[in-house]
């Protein structure tokens, strides 16, 4: 396995590691084999969430015993400070550990910026868990290229890791990623395989790991042939060639007019529609096989694609010319069936 530090946490991480969104279809027997072989292969970095309903707990029963030969990671939807309190002891007791080695606030986007940075926000929680030694480095998740890019301008002294969607069709956030290892910021791989979108993992993994933007990359595992071939992978790192290039311009036209990048370039939506998270809801339930997590999340959705009022600016805006309105309309007739 291939290793690298981690931004200046100086943790040093196998550079494909876990994420642990789809433990949520598994059970405890089968977290229990996934987690013993990442162990075997010395993948280390394990992701989870609170969001992830039952994927903390689960990890936390397969790491007991084991706990001291892994890196820790969970994140927060949480934005207040007595919330963010209290998840973080919740992520303790579920991970049955007394420390957590990198402590995310999950998805943030702008307009939640002054209450978690402000006096009464998460981040002063992180601070002070990291002040008692319950958790060891603060990062921050993001869909959002320009929440991204603030965060490392105005934040980057007290983030110390960063995580954002790197894939072969999805680079729109290389130029910021570069600028975050610059800082000294851990630059961490989500979606890796597009949301399921890309069936040649073994190309994909590789074109992230030839990227001078990420550290380590966490495709989702949900089970033992899963690390397997990702362990695989791993072990034919290097330089892409002349025709893997040209495989990745293939499948970037391939999938070019029907594959949500989540840029965001196609908001603001004039009534208030989260377009590209509708799409991410329908890649959970298509390519996860995660339909009541991806449900419940879309009912949750302050406004939904049934309210589009065909204005089609969205698609006036897409740099990718996608049909976005018929898309939308998939998408509700799918996540409300």
């Amino acid at each position: 396995m291939d290793y690298t530090q981690l931004g200046r946490t100086g943790l040093r991480c196998a550079r494909v590691s876990f994420g642990g969104i789809p433990i949520q279809r598994s059970d405890a027997a089968n977290t229990m084999a996934v987690v013993s072989a990442l162990e075997q292969f010395g993948m280390n970095y394990i992701d989870s969430a609170r969001g992830y309903t039952v994927s903390e707990e689960y990890l936390g029963a397969a790491l007991e015993g084991r706990r001291d030969k892994f890196i820790l990671a969970t994140k927060s939807m949480s934005r207040g400070y007595e919330d963010m309190k209290r998840d973080v002891e919740t992520s303790l007791r579920n991970f049955r550990t007394d420390y957590i080695d990198v402590y995310q606030l999950h998805n943030l986007p702008l307009k939640d910026f002054e209450q978690v940075f402000g006096p009464e926000g998460a981040l002063r929680a992180l601070v002070e868990a990291k002040q008692a030694g319950k958790i060891g480095h603060i990062g921050a998740t993001f869909h959002s290229l320009e929440a991204m890019e603030r965060a490392i301008e105005e934040h980057g002294d007290v983030i110390e890791t960063v995580m954002f969607p790197y894939n072969i069709v999805e680079t729109h956030g290389e130029q910021a990623l570069r600028k975050a290892r610059a800082r000294g910021i851990g630059t961490i791989c989500m979606k890796p395989m597009a949301g399921g979108n890309l069936d040649d993992w073994k190309l994909a993994l590789r074109f992230v790991a030839a990227s001078d933007a990420i550290d380590i990359a966490i495709p989702g595992m949900g089970g033992v042939e899963e690390v397997e071939r990702n362990a695989a992978a791993a072990e034919q790192f290097g330089p892409l060639t002349p025709e893997e290039l040209e495989r990745c311009e293939a499948i970037r036209r391939e999938l070019g007019d029907h594959f949500c990048r989540r840029c965001g370039y196609c908001g603001p939506c004039t009534v208030g529609i989260n377009i590209p998270t509708t799409f991410t809801m329908v890649n959970y339930l298509r390519k996860y096989g995660l339909p009541d997590w991806a449900k419940s999340r879309y009912a949750a959705m302050e406004h939904k694609p049934n309210e589009c009022v065909d204005c089609g600016l969205c698609e006036k805006r897409c740099p990718y010319q996608l049909p976005i309105r018929e898309m939308l309309r998939r998408a509700a007739e799918e996540l409300e069936s």
